[in-house]
């Protein structure tokens, strides 16, 4: 069983100009207090044939890892066009959220990005230079692909050194709908994650 259970995402500002920051509500509880903080990463994929134009737009450490629910705002900048060639910045690409600990990797969740021109001419007859302050972002926000994975949450309890078994079972992908977890959760019951970094943003009392 995992001891960081994600519960809800909720993607802000959807769609959004393509120059424009992205923008993540994340809901998670926590059922086993953790030594370390929980590091949680936006990767933007700029191209399906080739990885070395993926950009990862923000990494941050969130933490004291108590016991309880907690929520926070985890913002991140948009791609860098340049980084990305000409003919992969329209059409659709995948932005991956993902969230680790001590290391390891035990939750990816997955959205469908599609870029595309703000106005039907331009969809139509499309530039040969892409007009970047006309393209339009639009997160595929109910269809996420989640996948988990096995990990140890206490490797300090670990005396001779060697890998112990993970706390839950085999990785396993499911279908996630953040707008139904959002029914559940509560608000305003959820202790305040003290993020390092500006770009995460606690909601306030």
């Amino acid at each position: 069983m995992s001891a960081v259970n994600i519960t809800n995402v909720a993607v802000l500002d959807n769609p959004a100009p393509f120059l424009s920051p992205f923008q993540f509500e994340i809901s998670y509880e926590c059922l086993d207090a953790l030594k370390d903080d929980l590091e949680w990463k936006i990767t933007y994929v700029g191209s399906a044939e080739d990885e070395t134009y993926d950009q990862l737009l923000e990494s941050v450490f969130v933490g004291p890892v108590n016991v309880g629910k907690y929520r926070f705002v985890l913002q991140a900048d948009p791609p860098e066009p340049s980084k990305i060639r000409e003919e992969d910045i329209i059409g659709v690409t995948v932005l991956l959220l993902t969230c680790s600990y001590a290391g390891q990797e035990f939750i990816r969740v997955g959205y469908y990005v599609n870029n595309d021109y703000d106005d039907e001419q331009l969809k139509e007859e499309p530039p040969q230079k892409v007009l970047l302050d006309r393209v339009q972002r639009n997160i595929l926000a109910d269809k996420p692909r989640v996948t988990k994975f096995p990990i140890n949450f206490h490797p300090e309890n670990n005396d001779n050194g060697q890998p112990t078994s993970p706390d839950h079972d085999n990785g396993e992908q499911a279908p996630a709908s953040p707008d139904h977890a959002a029914e559940v959760n509560l608000q305003g019951e959820e202790p305040n994650a003290s993020p390092n970094k500006c770009n995460v943003q606690c909601p306030q009392a």
